[in-house]
C-alpha cells in the first residue's frame, strides 16, 4: 500500500450518517478516513455551505435549492439519513474544525461562482497544502487557478480522452478524477506517467473499490470509509 493513499470519506461517512454534516465528517474520521470530500454551493446571501444536490428535497424534504434561501433560513432545516439527522454547515465551519486535523480535504466546487469564496477561505485558514479543489465544471477549476494558482486542483471526469489530458496539462491541473468503473491498471499507469495524481469517484460498491485500488489509484472517495480502511489494512 502506498503511504500517500487517501481514503476520502465521501460527503463524510455518508452511507451511515446525513451527508455533508458534522456528524458524517466526524464519523468518517473515526472510521479511519485520512481525507474528506465535500461540496460547496452558495446561499441566497452568498455564504458558502456544504450541500450536494441541485435541490433540497432528497435529503431535507424541503422544497427549492440552496440558492433560494439565506443561511439563517437553511439552518432551520434538517438533513436526514433514515432516522438520523443533523444540520447544514458552512464551508468556514468545516475548515475551522477539520483543517487542523491531519487530513486531505477535497472540496468540490458544485455551484456556479464558488471558486472565489472557496479559495479566499482556504487562504484565510492557510490550508493550501491540505486542500484540492475539484469540479465537474471546468470553468470553476480555471477560476480557482486564476484566484489561487498555488492551490491544487482536480477535474472530475465522466470521460477521459487524450484531448482532455492535453488540456489539463496545459492548464496545470494536478489531479485527474475518473469514474471508478472506467479505471484499469494500464490507464492508471498512463495517467501517472503524464504526471497526474489519480483519484477515483463513483465508488458505489466494494467491487469498484477493490478494482480501483488494484489499478493503482492514489485515493478514492467512498461512502463507506470503514470498508476501504479494512482493505488498506489487509493490503499492508
Amino acid at each position: 500500500m502506498k503511504k500517500s493513499f487517501i481514503n476520502y470519506a465521501h460527503r463524510g461517512a455518508s452511507e451511515y450518517a446525513p451527508e455533508n454534516t458534522l456528524l458524517s465528517f466526524y464519523l468518517g474520521v473515526y472510521m479511519g478516513a485520512n481525507g474528506i470530500e465535500t461540496d460547496v454551493q452558495l446561499t441566497k446571501d452568498n455564504v458558502a455551505v456544504l450541500f450536494h444536490d441541485d435541490t433540497l428535497k432528497r435529503v431535507t424534504n424541503e422544497e427549492g435549492s440552496i440558492s433560494d434561501y439565506t443561511l439563517a433560513e437553511l439552518k432551520n432545516f434538517w438533513v436526514y439519513n433514515k432516522e438520523i439527522k443533523d444540520k447544514i454547515i458552512t464551508l468556514e465551519e468545516f475548515l475551522v474544525r477539520f483543517g487542523v486535523m491531519d487530513l486531505t480535504l477535497a472540496i468540490e466546487l458544485k455551484g456556479d461562482n464558488t471558486a472565489k469564496i472557496t479559495t479566499e477561505l482556504v487562504e484565510k485558514y492557510n490550508l493550501k497544502d491540505k486542500v484540492v479543489l475539484t469540479s465537474f465544471k471546468y470553468k470553476e477549476i480555471l477560476d480557482a487557478k486564476k484566484f489561487a494558482p498555488h492551490i491544487k486542483t482536480g477535474y472530475l471526469a465522466n470521460k477521459v480522452d487524450d484531448e482532455l489530458l492535453e488540456k489539463m496539462k496545459e492548464d496545470k491541473i494536478e489531479e485527474l478524477c475518473p469514474e471508478a468503473k472506467i479505471i484499469t491498471p494500464t490507464l492508471c499507469k498512463k495517467w501517472h506517467d503524464l504526471g497526474f495524481n489519480v483519484r477515483a469517484w463513483g465508488v458505489s460498491n466494494t467491487d469498484y473499490m477493490k478494482s480501483a485500488y488494484l489499478s493503482g489509484v492514489d485515493g478514492m472517495t467512498v461512502n463507506f470509509p470503514d470498508k476501504l480502511q479494512k482493505l488498506l489494512d489487509e493490503a499492508k
